[in-house]
């Protein structure tokens, strides 16, 4: 696939959809001040395999991006559209492998929003079962300390997929958060709630004053009932989202 059709390839119904769900993403990520200048990617696959993946063009804002201007990038492509300044080198080192190997991958969102990126920068970086929301993520957290400086080759997106496993969320030591899910509704509402359980977390150590912790065992218990909570609720949350973005900001749909 050539960097001219990077655009135009599967730009058909069968992937509007998609298109139109991670472009929403960007821009609620926008919204929410996940954002970093027009740094950070997100990315979605188009198949069961990962080989093929949509993902943001390198220097557009989180707060403009169109369904239309999202690239389909594999490995025919990617090298040609880095060289061209395209689409951002670690954008496909980080995400090209996760896709491929990360078993929830079909959706990866990586930035470095706030608090989640504060708890990156702490040499504790676990997320304690303070309330419910850090225990929504409790046995669901990887935490990578081996940062060693950007991700510029795909053997460190394989590194970091590999630390990843089977978990829905990747604490990037010294670097940033990555969450991965099924669907762009469902790795959304991940990114939303990490971010707010990590607030909690750090305004509860800003307090000075020793931390709640409970069990692993009712962590555990309240996961699960957040499993059967998130049965619909993802796509529930994502869909009023995009409506209010239909009222505010309907150019991502373009």
């Amino acid at each position: 696939m050539s960097v001219q059709a990077l655009e135009t390839s599967d730009a058909s119904p069968a992937f509007w959809q998609e298109r139109v769900d991670l472009a929403a993403a960007f821009r609620l990520a926008a919204q929410y001040n996940f954002h970093e200048a027009v740094a950070n990617h997100f990315s979605l696959a188009l198949d069961e395999t990962g080989e093929r993946l949509l993902i943001n063009p390198f220097g557009r804002h989180f707060s403009r991006i169109k369904a239309s201007e999202l690239l389909v990038l594999d490995e025919t492509n990617a090298q040609e559209a880095m060289d061209a300044r395209r689409v951002e080198t670690t954008a496909w080192c980080i995400h090209g492998p996760i896709h491929r190997i990360a078993p929830r991958a079909r959706c990866v969102l990586h930035t470095h929003m706030k608090y989640a990126t504060v708890l990156t920068c702490l040499k504790d970086s676990n997320l304690p079962p303070i309330d419910q929301n850090t225990m929504r993520f409790f046995g669901q957290v990887a935490v990578d300390e081996g940062f060693e400086g950007m991700a510029t080759t795909e053997t460190e997106g394989a590194r970091l997929a590999g630390v990843l496993g089977d978990k829905s969320v990747l604490v990037m030591g010294n670097h940033g958060a990555l969450v991965v899910g099924r669907s762009v509704a469902e790795a959304f509402d991940t990114l939303y709630y990490f971010e707010r359980a990590c607030e909690t977390l750090l305004t509860a150590y800003m307090t000075g004053k020793e931390l709640r912790v409970c069990s692993d065992a009712v962590a555990r218990q309240t996961a699960a009932e957040w499993a059967v909570y998130l049965e619909d609720a993802c796509d529930l949350h994502f869909a009023e989202l995009k409506a209010m973005l239909d009222e505010q900001s309907p150019g991502y749909k373009d």
